[in-house]
């Protein structure tokens, strides 16, 4: 990974309010850390780090940090995180990783792939990226931005595992040898789509409930969405009424 330029000034401003009206002012917090020196508040220059990330191939970045009116004026760093506002997706705060050129430096790097597999344009096969980022361990200066994996050979039902992706020189990837990174998938049958529509139902498909009569047994479910008449109620509407007090005094 080739590095490049970037300025930096120190930072005073901590506070909320403070840290607002810096961003207001065209300006980035950052901080850098690391096993060399102790952390340090910095800001950089928003329109200066913006374009920097949008002409990358990722967000893996080695920078040659240049703080002004600092002791260490030089410092070799790697962008940790980058901090986007929810909404505008504008910068808001960046973390750096000071690093020394002969220490190897551990990251996560993002995996594309390029071609089209055999498997998807010759048999309808499907094209199934499993793992999206790949931990990588080497000198900085031989990071790499981003791995890209060839698949235009790749039919159906055969995968690139992990042990079989090349990052370069000098860059080792870890993690377990036989993870599938990606594969081609056998493509789906009529019957295996017609089975799926099947088990969704539809829109406009009406569930029929059950009532409970008070013997316990199903009462036949209501049309339309109407409820059953309750128990006892259609008892009442058979004629079984309570003798009339009145008539019986009469007598």
């Amino acid at each position: 990974m080739k590095s490049v330029p970037l300025q930096a000034y120190q930072r005073s401003q901590v506070r909320r309010g403070e840290v607002k009206k810096l961003r207001a002012a065209g300006r980035v917090p950052a901080t850098i850390y690391g096993r060399l020196a102790q952390p340090q508040n910095l800001e950089l220059n928003t329109k200066e780090i913006s374009n920097l990330i949008n002409h990358s191939a990722s967000e893996n970045l080695l920078v040659d940090l240049s703080v002004e009116n600092d002791a260490r004026a030089k410092r070799l760093a790697l962008v940790q995180e980058i901090q986007h506002h929810p909404l505008d997706g504008h910068v808001v705060h960046v973390d750096f990783h000071e690093v020394a050129e002969n220490e190897k430096v551990t990251i996560q790097v993002p995996v594309e792939t390029k071609g089209e597999p055999a498997g998807v344009k010759n048999n309808g096969g499907v094209l199934e990226h499993v793992l999206f980022k790949l931990k990588v361990r080497s000198l900085p200066k031989d990071l790499p931005e981003v791995i890209i994996i060839d698949v235009s050979g790749l039919e159906v039902g055969k995968s690139i595992h992990l042990g079989e992706v090349q990052a370069g020189e000098g860059v080792e990837i870890l993690g377990d040898k036989h993870l599938t990174v990606v594969a081609v998938a056998q493509p789906r049958t009529e019957t295996e789509d017609a089975a799926a529509a099947a088990a969704t139902p539809g829109a406009g498909d009406v569930e029929m409930i059950k009532e409970k009569k008070e013997d316990g047994t199903d009462a036949a479910p209501a049309k339309g969405g109407a409820k059953a008449p309750a128990a006892g109620k259609a008892d009442a509407k058979a004629g079984d009424k309570k003798p009339d007090a009145k008539a019986d005094k009469k007598k």
